[in-house]
């Protein structure tokens, strides 16, 4: 019996420090993984809580706005791919569905080139259940041609003057994406440029800034929690800064509207498959092509178990499971470009571009529906990419249906901000005037006149209204033609 105490003595001491160890082990790895994740775990349970609840009250607070044009404001998407890209493989049915969720009326088609070609017959065209498609290609030099015949091809390897060219004998209006790259800027035939694109944030962030890992992280610990104020996350001011800058300074000697891309692709995602080889077939999101696999897993009895209990039946080319990190709907509603046009048409919108009644708006944190920024003289009234003469009762006026920080900006320099759901400006001098507008949101950051301001987003940026001076009037027509220019020397840092 006294033997016994001893060891049974022993034991609970091994007990003890066993489990002291475990302990310990148990600390250290949650000690490693807090270490590892700190910022996502501040994002999880601090930050995108609070931005989810600025966001929802938003939705509920807007309001309708009282100023109007004569025009009818529509929302959309510049910039898209389909399954006619070989990087995307969602149909167009797909994309009306996700459309209307993201309570868009039309799209801009941009599909990579086919065999070398950009051929307008592909795709859709038109109205289709309430959404207008602009067929499109993204072409060599961030070329976009919209609004072509339908059976024109171009070639990739088109000279780009000459292209230009064709493009406006055709009728068609040419965009330039991708303009933080090299852009031939000195063809006067471009009608529209990209002052932000998504594809540009995430490129920007992942590998400029080195930190695609801790996107990674990021999208692992809260795209399925919080997805959209995850996917906000790889937003940053600075790319949006940098491209407004360049449209600014080559704004000074010719007219560029401000469109904005979405570049869907619903291409950023893992899904796994079922193969008649018995294996687990892991790809992006992006195609189907076996060759292009992540990883493949030849299975056995005890792998294809517990697939058979979570999944079913397992047959041949059946997809067991699909994450997707930029559905389109998403992508769709992150930012859009707003025009102002006669009505829903492809001729009607095409119009808007070349005229330049357009402004942009990131809606994924707050509807920007009926924003408006004019210029008013008595009984006549201008509007976005319109002109009008400096005289002494000029005004601007800018209205929003939810209270913002509004910034004017004379030739791209900020002259004025106000808070508040309305703006007025008294006007003294000719030049280029845009609204910027910020809203309130944790843990973000935007730049006025003053500086950088914590606690801001941006929100919405409106294109020009030019103010002439008296004596050379209030033409309406503008001509790019003598307005050859070098590449901006702004750049992303």
């Amino acid at each position: 019996m006294e033997e016994q105490k001893p060891r049974k003595g022993r034991l609970r001491r091994a007990a003890g420090c066993g489990c002291l160890v475990m302990v310990a082990a148990a600390l250290v790895i949650i000690g490693l993984f807090i270490g590892a994740f700190a910022p996502q775990l501040y994002y999880r349970f601090w930050l995108y809580p609070r931005q989810a609840a600025v966001w929802r009250e938003y939705a509920e607070t807007r309001q309708p706005v009282s100023l109007k044009t004569e025009w009818t404001e529509y929302r959309g998407v510049m910039h898209s791919h389909s399954h006619i890209s070989h990087d995307s493989e969602v149909q167009f049915p797909e994309i009306v569905e996700a459309l209307h969720k993201a309570k868009c009326q039309f799209i801009f088609m941009t599909d990579h080139v086919v065999d070398g070609k950009a051929d307008y017959s592909l795709g859709w065209k038109g109205i289709h259940d309430g959404i207008l498609f602009v067929r499109g290609f993204e072409m060599q030099e961030g070329f976009m041609p919209w609004g072509l015949p339908d059976d024109t091809v171009f070639s990739q390897d088109d000279d780009p003057a000459e292209l230009a060219r064709r493009i406006r004998e055709l009728g068609g209006v040419l965009a330039l994406g991708h303009t933080e790259a090299p852009r031939p800027w000195d063809i006067p035939e471009i009608d529209a440029m990209e002052i932000y694109n998504i594809h540009t944030d995430m490129i920007f962030n992942m590998v400029v800034k080195n930190s695609r890992i801790e996107t990674v992280k990021d999208l692992v610990i809260n795209s399925f929690a919080y997805p959209e104020q995850a996917f906000r996350g790889m937003f940053d001011v600075w790319t949006l800064r940098t491209l407004t800058q360049k449209w600014d300074v080559l704004s000074t000697y010719r007219k560029l509207t401000p469109i904005a891309a979405n570049d869907c692709h619903q291409n950023v995602g893992v899904r796994a498959v079922y193969t008649a080889q018995d294996t687990l077939l892991i790809l992006d999101t992006g195609h189907n092509d076996p060759e292009k696999k992540i990883r493949e897993f030849r299975l056995n009895f005890l792998t294809r178990l517990p697939l058979r209990l979570l999944f079913g039946k397992l047959t041949p080319d059946k997809q067991l499971f699909r994450i997707d990190l930029d559905p389109y709907e998403r992508s769709s509603r992150f930012v859009n470009t707003h025009l102002l046009a006669e009505e829903l048409s492809e001729p009607a919108l095409l119009d808007a571009l070349r005229a330049g009644r357009s402004f942009i708006a990131f809606n994924l944190i707050a509807d920007a529906e009926g924003f408006i920024f004019v210029a008013e003289d008595g009984a006549t009234q201008v509007t976005l990419g319109e002109r009008i003469a400096l005289s002494p009762e000029l005004t601007l006026r800018a209205a929003s249906p939810l209270p913002c920080q509004f910034t004017l900006l004379r030739n791209g320099k900020s002259i004025a901000s106000h808070d508040g759901d309305t703006f007025e400006f008294a006007v003294s001098q000719p030049g280029k005037y845009r609204i910027e507008a910020a809203l309130p949101m944790p843990g973000e950051i935007t730049y006025t006149g003053d500086g950088a301001a914590i606690g801001m987003a941006p929100w919405v940026l409106t294109n020009t209204i030019e103010v002439l001076a008296p004596e050379v009037g209030a033409a309406t027509a503008w001509d790019n033609d003598d307005t050859a220019a070098a590449e901006p020397t702004v750049a992303l840092e």
